[in-house]
């Protein structure tokens, strides 16, 4: 490969600072290395993490910013040294896009934990000290090691959501090892409560959602879910206290974590996905008394989510997704603050 690099002029939409209403905004994105994927963007999901960065909730975030971590394309370019794609393939990049590669994390396939730190899709330093852009564009260029196959013949518009919102439900799941049987409560029926359902249903568990929105109700029953309790009412910790296996809280808002801590059985484990604005006050002993856990989950390493991808494909489970212009992408996030989409906004980058 010539020493002289080209980069690839790509288009996209951009908060170019805190707050701003996403415009357009055209960039570059590096020539091709030996081992890389270039992929033509045809979906991309919209993540509430994107709301949280544009926003700069979680403070750190650098503008002007490409948010989206839920990329669907085509493999239009490859390096000289890829081995799993060839032009005109499908293929998805989540929420990493390089890690040490070296560490126990990394060679356990976690590259989430990667102990020199993982590079995130968008608004991440990478290790050659440029920032990343995500997938609200044209183009993305990609390590190989860091691109996920998708078969052929699905709906990709409903795919997309999984390679954030499948993978941060899915992987739980399997860690804590879901039998057939098992009781799993689902705090939350938004983007991620929404996969919990249909992925814990699938491996067998009976699943009850726990929602602040009566409303809801009859869609967690179609997604799957045996139960529904209001939690709006207080019957639901008395007729239900020490009930779940397990509990995944997919929830960003503030909760009383103490009230559905006992809602788990004898070596019960709530699993925290969503990051609260505040830390959480614990009594220890709820845990303590019945040998509970509070865990913590962040998506999944790339063998367990080219995992989930090829279980997903081979079960038939797709996200409920709402495709829009990229024109619409303002509106779409102040109808998610809102809860007004079920369950995923997944941008239709040919609009772009």
């Amino acid at each position: 490969m010539s020493p002289t690099l080209t980069p690839i002029q790509v288009k996209g939409f951009a908060a170019h600072k805190v707050g701003a209403p996403l415009a357009e905004f055209s960039f570059e994105r590096r020539e091709p290395r030996d081992t890389d994927v270039v992929i033509d963007i045809l979906y991309c999901g919209i993540c509430h993490t994107d709301i949280h960065q544009v926003r700069d909730e979680w403070g750190g975030s650098s503008f002007p910013m490409v948010p989206g971590h839920e990329i669907l394309g085509r493999v239009s370019r490859i390096g000289v040294a890829v081995k799993k794609f060839k032009p005109g393939d499908f293929a998805g990049v989540g929420c990493m896009v390089n890690s040490c590669k070296r560490c126990a994390s990394c060679k356990a396939g976690l590259e989430q934990y990667c102990e020199k730190g993982a590079v995130f899709t968008y608004n991440s330093k990478d290790y050659d000290g440029t920032v990343t852009q995500g997938g609200y564009s044209s183009q993305v260029v990609v390590d190989e090691s860091f691109v996920l196959k998708i078969a052929a013949k699905q709906n990709l518009e409903k795919i997309a959501p999984l390679l954030c919102a499948g993978i941060t439900t899915y992987s739980p799941l399997k860690h804590w090892k879901v039998l057939p049987g098992q009781q799993v409560g689902v705090v939350g029926l938004g983007g991620l409560g929404h996969m919990a359902v249909k992925l814990a249903t699938s491996m067998g568990a009976e699943v009850t959602v726990l929602s602040t929105s009566a409303s809801k109700a009859e869609d967690a029953k179609r997604l799957g879910a045996k139960h529904f309790l209001n939690t709006r009412e207080v019957s639901y910790i008395t007729s239900h206290k020490e009930y779940f296996d397990l509990m995944l809280n997919t929830v960003s808002a503030p909760i009383e974590v103490g009230l559905y801590l006992e809602l788990l059985k004898r070596d019960g484990t709530m699993v925290l996905l969503g990051v609260p604005p505040k830390p959480y006050i614990v009594n220890p002993d709820l845990l303590i008394m019945k040998r509970r856990t509070l865990a913590g989950s962040v998506i999944g390493g790339l063998p367990e989510t080219q995992e989930m991808l090829d279980y997903c494909a081979e079960k038939k489970i797709t996200a409920d997704v709402e495709v829009i212009p990229m024109a619409k992408v303002n509106e779409a996030y102040e109808r998610m603050l809102k809860g007004d989409v079920k369950y995923r906004f997944v941008i239709d980058m040919k609009t772009l």
